[in-house]
Formats: structure tokens, sequence, C-alpha cells
């Protein structure tokens, strides 16, 4: 069974940085996170492939920056310059939509 752990989430004032993480119990071609917030659908924040080649949603162009490393088969979201909207539950995603989740972890940016 694939599994993936997060961690990395919390309270953070606007403008702070975070960092999320990811392990996966398997080596997975492409991973990426996504979020939700409270009445809006999930949403693909940023993937990256086990080349990595990026994508990112153009509202964290600039401030966010995905990484992985392929070894030991984690990925890492780095977020800064975090903005209220930010606010969502954070998934670890491996092979897009139809693929594998982490449970979540939680992001408020509030001051």
């Amino acid at each position: 069974q694939v599994q993936l752990v997060e961690s990395g989430g919390g309270l953070v004032q606007p403008g702070g940085s975070l960092r999320l993480s990811c392990a996966a119990s398997v080596s997975i071609y492409v991973m990426g996170w996504y979020r939700q917030a409270p009445g809006k659908q999930r949403e693909l924040v940023a993937s990256i492939s086990i080349s990595g080649n990026t994508n990112y949603a153009d509202s964290v162009k600039g401030r966010f920056t995905i990484s992985r490393d392929n070894a030991k088969k984690t990925v890492h979201l780095q977020m800064n310059s975090l903005k209220p909207e930010d606010t969502a539950v954070y998934y670890c995603n491996g092979g897009g939509m139809s693929g594998y989740w982490g449970q979540g972890t939680q992001v408020t940016v509030s001051s």
C-alpha cells in the first residue's frame, strides 16, 4: 500500500514562510501539492516530475518552490511571502488526481 506522510503545516503571519514535507513509501514519477480551502475545490499548487520538471499555479509563482529528493522519496514545498488566501489544507499527491494522497496538513496564514 502506497503511503504519503506530510509534515510542516501550522499557523504563520502574513509575509511569513513555511516548509511542507512529504515522504512516500515508493518512488512516484510525478509528485505534487494540492490545497483545499473551505467551500472551494481542491486545486493544484505545484508539481514536480522525477526528472525535476516543475509546474506551479499562477497564484503561487515566485513565492513557492517545490523540490524533491528522489533517493529519499521525499517532496518539499517551500512557501514564502504567505498570504491569508493561502490558508487551506495542503495535500501531498503522487500520480495526479487519480493517484495517491496524504492525510493533509493545515496551513493558516493570519495575523
